[in-house]
């Protein structure tokens, strides 16, 4: 049940007795997700099993995946930076960045709550298919580091099963590539007189005289402008590509 914990209903959860029973980086990690520091705190079963279960999540996914993730170590650049194999890839370190962003930036606002939330979005992001050794090490050595202040116990513990090193507190904190963070390409509706008429995917940073071209070259456009004449070209970037033709 949800009540808020005070000293006169002599209500409160010893944390003693919910370490005991969840152990202390599963308390740390709801307490600090549950309420921001200098909110009152309302004590739930149901999520302190929720972080646990995080957690758990997390340790599986290392230790099933250990040897992936020390040769994928091996890939990584002097900043810790994956090579992205595939449009998955990019994909994939493109959500951890802008988690990483988003949660470096709640760090400095004390906001731990969605720190947590980063990380869990992170920990999604790294149990999908198809992800390349190098961006699975990169995203779990980004995630440990992140969860370190919060789950001291078992980021240290990983940090070491996994090779990063000897001591999680020596280690520098994750930076954000903002490579990762722009999209390479871009989907754009290609509309002939104002009626779509297909998509193109595009070089995020191709100019107007290159969406125009691909525009005017793309198989469905031909039909429609066929014995036609093209009269402008609208380009509203990163949206649309409008051909007028009559």
């Amino acid at each position: 049940g949800m009540t808020k914990m005070s000293k006169s209903k002599n209500n409160g959860v010893d944390p003693q007795s919910a370490i005991d029973k969840f152990g202390a980086d599963t308390v740390r990690l709801f307490t600090m997700f549950a309420a921001p520091p200098e909110q009152t705190l309302e004590w739930n079963d149901d999520s302190v099993a929720g972080s646990q279960r995080f957690l758990r999540r997390l340790w599986k996914l290392a230790t099933d995946n250990r040897q992936r993730i020390k040769a994928g170590a091996t890939q990584l650049d002097e900043s810790g930076f994956a090579t992205c194999q595939d449009k998955g890839d990019e994909t994939c370190r493109r959500e951890i960045h802008i988690a990483l962003e988003k949660a470096l930036q709640d760090f400095e606002k004390n906001q731990f709550n969605t720190v947590v939330a980063a990380c869990m979005s992170i920990l999604n992001v790294l149990s999908g298919d198809n992800i390349s050794d190098g961006v699975l090490s990169e995203g779990i050595s980004i995630l440990l580091r992140l969860l370190s202040p919060i789950a001291p116990h078992i980021s240290h513990v990983l940090w070491q099963e996994m090779h990063f090193g000897d001591d999680i507190l020596q280690a520098s904190w994750p930076v954000v590539d903002t490579k990762a963070l722009q999209q390479s390409s871009i989907e754009m509706v290609v509309q002939i007189n104002g009626k779509v008429r297909g998509k193109l995917s595009i070089d995020a940073n191709a100019s107007q005289e290159q969406i125009e071209a691909l525009a005017l070259e793309q198989e469905n456009a031909q039909k429609f402008i066929e014995g036609k004449s093209v009269r402008k070209i609208i380009v509203v970037p990163k949206k649309l590509v409008n051909i007028v033709a009559n």
